[in-house]
């Protein structure tokens, strides 16, 4: 549905930040799923762990957050915006990320106005939960455009 050039066009975040690779469904104001490869190739696990590479979980809810980014930003409302975290609430850790995994991003909108919401977001490695919660954002101007 998006690859990563259309992600580009709507998020500001490059390499290495920029931690989804396709938009895979979209129901628009409501819910989006995307899809980050994880490769042995990302900087982060030169020192998160030598010998045992883990994705750190903070990374995990970086991408979720960019999947989320991607569903508000894409909102004719929203374009050339920033989206920004304000909360990351009740989040759990199931399962490790390790080089190799395809991991699944799914964000649902749980409420939005005024430019502030909360979404319910998971992670998923071949079906089995690597992480869930929900993170809390605020749509912005972005002064660097």
């Amino acid at each position: 549905m998006m690859n990563n050039i259309d992600i580009q066009k709507i998020l500001p975040h490059r390499y290495p930040f920029l931690l989804v690779d396709k938009i895979v469904e979209l129901e628009e104001g409501k819910s989006i799923k995307g899809i980050k490869n994880v490769t042995v190739n990302e900087p982060f696990f030169q020192g998160h762990f030598p010998g045992n590479p883990i994705m750190p979980g903070v990374l995990i809810c970086e991408a979720l957050a960019q999947v989320g980014a991607v569903l508000l930003l894409g909102m004719e409302e929203n374009k050339g915006k920033l989206g920004v975290f304000t909360g990351i609430n009740n989040f759990k850790f199931r399962r490790q990320v390790v080089p190799g995994d395809t991991l699944e991003l799914k964000a649902d909108l749980v409420t939005y106005r005024h430019g502030m919401g909360k979404a319910n977001v998971e992670a998923t490695v071949d079906g089995q939960i690597a992480a869930k919660g929900e993170i809390s954002f605020a749509v912005i101007e972005n002064n660097g455009n």
